[in-house]
């Protein structure tokens, strides 16, 4: 059951292959399978396994885990999949199974969940018992599956989880198709391979085959197989002209990526650092079933292309249009590994520091620290350029309008503005406001931009019959809107919500108190007295329940309160909310927030009301 690969390396074959690295009396696995290894290891002087480090997060690989927390071993877990080993109760819970159209085999997973000691970041390096792992993230089989390269025994190993079984062999094809009649993962593993062969491993051990000493032999046929049955079923017809040139011109210093899901742009200073505008998912060769954190994969496919490419020397600095995963979610990345500071427009820079706070779409995963607030309606100079920002809401109402010149053009990049040249490109939970397309068309009428760069279509070229349809388009939006909404009699403007509640989601010990914060709305024409009054489970104390105060028309009252768990507490998003009367008409329980609950500590706060902010369907009121 267990061989000898080199003299520091074995292999235990068990539900999938357990790859083990001795130094000396101590080891680290890769992979754990049944965890059966752990008997075979005295076998060949091992006396501890220090550290686990799974490829991706299948049952054949990890079904022995639990066995290996109760020894005190550490497992490692790559970062995207980490819920699906510490969350699995939640995924369970959540996983569509009725009217299924997600074919991800995100089923294939742990029944219980296990504690994560540290999860495996994309690109990162980690020393540990005198050997060098660095983490490359190779989607393919899953979307989060990771190959750990690592020199051992004066070989250049890469352990490669399920992406290839044999020279032109893969484990499974199911494992490929992310979504209903789909074939992402195929196309995924192609890119993988062909970044695997780019940094030119000695051997491939596979999770499930034998080594293979020929990698790049192995890895062509394979790449050559795969490309005829994406050809075979017509998907990704230009994935290797892209994968060769990921970037276009559109001026000689602004590049746009071709690969990415949202568009980004690059600016290239003189002294040949970049600038990105938005950075979100490199090089899409399909998107998975759900939303989940581990159907959404970021990376830097394209970034070693650019730089050859365009001589590129450093990605300087990030600065997203707005907030959306699509458009943040490799900001963390591209910090991590290339170094690039992050700075954000100010009215948006706290949902990305703090995303749990916010009950909105599209929201990533990750907390992302930002190096530079940036103010609005200021000039800002990076390099030799000046970019100004302008609140732009619309297609949400935390965006921001960038604008500057490059090689004799003004430009704005605008984010996810529009659809398409014009069609306006809202969503109501984004906080549209139904005047906000009059705004932003005026915007560009008074700065008279040569170029708009777009989120998700090709760069517009500006004329002022362009401009003059926009602001006709954004005023007739804005009639039918208050044509349509009771405005004169209730105004809660496009959203259509008395109050919120923030944070939205909060972890927290038993026994511990929080404090949240609750803005209620008057609607009316007139000062109101607003109640509120809070509800929660069962037990837990509430320590205002109740508020009332008199609010100008259409202004917010805002209150703090503090809420305990009792402390033998269990339960995962368990809700809260406020009921509300504004004057004499009762709305109900018009906002919640959810709770999850884990073990010990405490806390506590005050209520504090306060009167600000003008909302509603009537900016100038």
């Amino acid at each position: 059951m267990m061989r000898q690969i080199s003299p520091n390396l074995y292999v235990y074959k068990d539900t999938c292959n357990v790859y083990v690295i001795k130094t000396r009396k101590k080891a680290i696995l890769i992979d754990f399978g049944s965890g059966d290894v752990l008997v075979e290891l005295p076998s060949i002087g091992i006396e501890e396994v220090t550290d686990i480090f799974m490829t991706h997060h299948h049952r054949d690989q990890a079904q022995g885990l639990e066995l290996a927390a109760r020894k005190g071993i550490r497992i490692r877990v790559p970062h995207t999949e980490q819920d699906l080993f510490q969350h699995v109760d939640e995924h369970w819970k959540a996983r569509t199974i009725d009217n299924n159209y997600n074919m991800r085999q995100d089923r294939f997973s742990l029944f219980k969940s296990v504690p994560v000691h540290k999860t495996l970041k994309d690109y990162e390096t980690i020393m540990l018992n005198g050997n060098h792992f660095t983490i490359v993230p190779t989607p393919g089989h899953t979307t989060g599956s990771i190959s750990i390269f690592a020199e051992i025994d004066n070989t250049r190993t890469a352990f490669t989880g399920d992406l290839i079984y044999a020279p032109g062999k893969v484990w499974s094809l199911s494992a490929t198709q992310w979504s209903y009649n789909g074939g992402e993962g195929i196309a995924l593993s192609i890119l993988s391979l062909l970044d695997l062969k780019d940094r030119k491993p000695d051997i491939l051990l596979p999770s499930h085959g034998e080594m293979m000493d020929q990698p790049i032999e192995s890895i062509n046929l394979l790449v050559d197989r795969f490309t005829n049955l994406m050809k075979q079923r017509k998907q990704n017809p230009r994935l290797f002209q892209l994968r060769e040139e990921p970037y276009k011109r559109i001026t000689e210093n602004l590049l746009m990526n071709r690969t990415s899901m949202a568009n980004s742009y690059v600016l290239i200073s003189k002294s040949r650092k970049a600038l990105f505008l938005d950075f979100g998912y490199d090089f899409i060769g399909g998107i998975a079933a759900g939303s989940d954190r581990t159907s959404r994969r970021p990376w830097l496919y394209t970034i070693s292309t650019l730089k050859k490419q365009y001589e590129i020397d450093k990605i300087d600095v990030v600065i997203p249009t707005h907030y959306h995963d699509d458009h943040v979610a490799g900001l963390n990345l591209l910090r991590d590994v290339e170094g690039t500071e992050i700075w954000c427009p100010e009215n948006f820079a706290d949902i990305l520091k703090h995303p749990k706070t916010y009950d909105l779409p599209c929201i990533w995963y990750d907390p992302i620290s930002i190096d530079r607030i940036l103010p609005l309606k200021q000039k800002v100079r990076w390099e030799e350029y000046d970019l100004t920002l302008y609140q732009q809401a619309g297609h949400t109402l935390y965006a921001a309008a960038i604008e500057f010149e490059v090689d004799g053009k003004r430009v704005i990049a605008i984010g996810d503005q529009y659809q398409g040249n014009e069609d306006a490109n809202y969503v109501y939970h984004n906080k549209f406001r139904i005047w906000d397309y009059v705004d932003s068309a005026e915007l560009y009428k008074t700065i008279k931009p040569d170029l708009l760069l777009s989120g998700h279509w090709d760069p517009i070229s500006v004329t002022e019959n362009y401009l003059n349809q926009i602001v006709e388009k954004g005023r007739l939006l804005e009639k039918i809107h208050r044509e349509l909404l009771p405005l004169e009699e209730i105004d809660f403007g496009a959203d259509g919500f008395a109050a919120i509640i923030q944070p939205y989601q909060l972890t927290v010990n038993q026994g511990e108190s929080f404090t949240i914060e609750v803005e209620i709305k008057n609607p009316f024409n007139e000062e109101k007295e607003v109640k509120a009054k809070m509800f929660a489970p069962k037990g837990w104390i509430i320590e205002t329940s109740e508020c009332i105060a008199f609010v100008p028309s259409r202004q917010a009252i805002l209150y703090k309160t503090t809420i305990t768990v009792p402390k033998e507490a269990v339960g995962y998003r368990e809700r809260i909310a406020v009921d509300v009367t504004i004057g004499e008409q009762r709305f109900g329980q018009q906002a919640e927030a959810l709770i999850s609950i884990q073990q010990s500590t405490i806390g506590s706060s005050t209520i504090e009301p306060t009167i600000f902010m003008t909302w509603g369907g009537n900016k100038d009121d």
